[in-house]
């Protein structure tokens, strides 16, 4: 009698508090050990009321009450949907454990006593039943525990996505939510993407997109749909699905929560040319470019790499520009977070790349090349590839190269040279090689102490920094006294064996170098000896 009071009373605060003050979470753990079905469920039931504390999931776990909880799961009666009385009272059991379960797993350690007390494959049993109100807890913990490795793990292993993918088509609204946002976590690991794809998850995920009232739902789905958008496979599903439509019609009027969400998938969706233009041709660039006025950080991350992506089409590149949209990315770096910066500076490069008349455009802002330029200063390596990598770009054109010139860009380039970061080195490798085409540029590169550590970067295991620092040597190598620095750096034998590589550019860069350095030796011989 006093259980069933505490459990409806225990759903205000005050009361979660005072019972916990009182000694009750200890008295209710020792009940969920009675005989008595009914003194175990009440009892549950109560803990996952009173447990929605710090301090009492605490209690919980410090008093052996997990391992208990854990227990009541074991009555497994996961069979057909009609119950004998009996099979009903075990479940009835399960589905309050499952209650307190998800109500203490909020805490990191609990989540662990949970998995040690052997909560898992009891959660992977239950998820089979087809019971909304068993499955809803069971579920619930699951997508609070998907934050762990170890869960997100087990869901893969334990095969669990292809009931959380049948339950996305519930007619339990919280069911289908808790089974997205389990999705949604997990999905950061590729083999959880092709499972949900084989499991035939994403088209009920597209069509979920069609119930846009319920927030939390679509906030859910949405963010399932973005990391699942992350494998390219699923991408072409989505497409297929009529998912990029409708998540264009999601971008205005919507919980930045959501929008976060819709906006990663778009990116994510972008790396396919088809997409590009599907979002164009439903009007979803105007709102993208819009939302790059705001100051959600991961929104901003998320839309810049989108707007980045619809750039490398030059017709999307048109209306970018028209609606001003790389001004504002430009004013993004003056962001004070490092992601946002780095994630500007990515999306400024197809911009500049594509847009018709790239130099003056990038001229027309006051004090553009100014600010990226000084972001050379950054302590972030994110930031210093993204932003060297559009120096390659801007120096395209002269007349800027010229203005970055005497803001100083190359001492601030020699000075990042000493670096262990691929990345790094090959966009600045390339930033190198174009600002070399301005002035005595080359001759400052050299005397700034450049050369040394690129022909260090020679001995790296990535390709595409091998391509990078050839070309960059090569035109450092048209002065003299870069050829004697790089000489006595031992950077003959290096090239050589690049002269014979099947990337054609890395092998003219390679032989055009070495060919620089013979010509100066043989000049200097013939003016030594006559």
């Amino acid at each position: 009698g006093s259980l069933k009071i505490l459990k409806e009373i225990s759903q205000n605060t005050l009361i979660r508090h005072a019972i916990a003050d009182l000694g009750g979470l200890q008295i209710m753990v020792k009940i969920l050990d009675s005989p008595d079905k009914d003194l175990k469920c009440l009892a549950a039931e109560t803990i996952a009321n009173v447990a929605r504390f710090k301090q009492a999931r605490r209690t919980v776990r410090q008093h052996g009450g997990i391992k208990r909880l854990v227990g009541l799961l074991e009555c497994i009666s996961v069979g057909p949907a009609s119950l004998t009385p009996y099979q009903a009272k075990d479940t009835e059991i399960a589905r309050c454990g499952a209650l307190a379960l998800w109500s203490c797993s909020k805490s990191v350690k609990n989540k662990e006593a949970i998995r040690k007390a052997g909560g898992i494959p009891l959660l992977a049993r239950w998820l089979k039943c087809s019971h909304a109100n068993i499955l809803t807890p069971v579920v619930g913990t699951l997508q609070e525990c998907a934050s762990e490795p170890s869960y997100r793990l087990a869901i893969r292993t334990e095969g669990m996505i292809e009931n959380l993918v049948k339950n996305l088509s519930s007619k339990h609204e919280e069911l289908q939510m808790h089974c997205a946002s389990a999705i949604f976590k997990c999905a950061e690991d590729k083999e959880t993407r092709d499972l949900v794809r084989q499991h035939g998850g994403l088209q009920p995920l597209s069509v979920l997109l069609g119930n846009s009232e319920n927030k939390q739902l679509l906030a859910a789905v949405t963010g399932a749909i973005w990391k699942c958008a992350i494998s390219g496979e699923n991408v072409s599903k989505f497409r297929e699905y009529k998912a990029i439509e409708a998540l264009v019609g999601l971008l205005t009027d919507q919980p930045e929560e959501v929008l976060v969400n819709i906006v990663g998938a778009l990116g994510e969706c972008c790396q396919e040319p088809l997409n590009r233009t599907i979002i164009r041709k439903c009007g979803g660039i105007p709102p993208l470019v819009k939302l790059l006025t705001g100051t959600d950080q991961a929104l901003l991350v998320n839309v810049t790499k989108a707007v980045g992506a619809c750039a490398t089409e030059p017709e999307n590149m048109m209306i970018i520009d028209r609606l001003d949209g790389v001004r504002l990315l430009w004013s993004l770096l003056k962001n004070p977070n490092p992601e946002v910066q780095a994630s500007a500076a990515w999306a400024i490069c197809p911009c500049i790349e594509n847009a018709k008349d790239a130099g003056e455009m990038v001229r027309s802002f006051v004090g553009g090349l100014e600010l990226i330029v000084n972001l050379l200063k950054s302590k972030n390596k994110e930031v210093l590839a993204s932003v060297c990598a559009a120096i390659t770009n801007i120096a395209k054109d002269e007349e800027n190269l010229a203005v970055i010139t005497d803001h100083g860009v190359v001492p601030l380039l020699s000075k990042l040279a000493n670096t262990n970061n691929d990345k790094l080195r090959r966009h600045l490798a390339e930033a190198i090689s174009h600002c070399c085409m301005w002035g005595s540029n080359r001759v400052t590169f050299g005397e700034t102490k450049a050369i040394a550590p690129l022909v260090r970067y020679l001995k790296s295991n990535d390709p595409s920094v091998h391509r990078a620092t050839a070309q960059a040597l090569y035109q450092l190598s048209e002065d003299p006294n870069n050829c004697i620095t790089m000489h006595e750096n031992g950077v003959v034998k290096l090239l050589l064996a690049m002269v014979g590589s099947t990337d054609e550019t890395l092998q003219e860069a390679a032989a055009g170098c070495i060919a620089n350095i013979r010509r100066l030796a043989l000049a200097t011989e013939k003016a030594k000896y006559g």
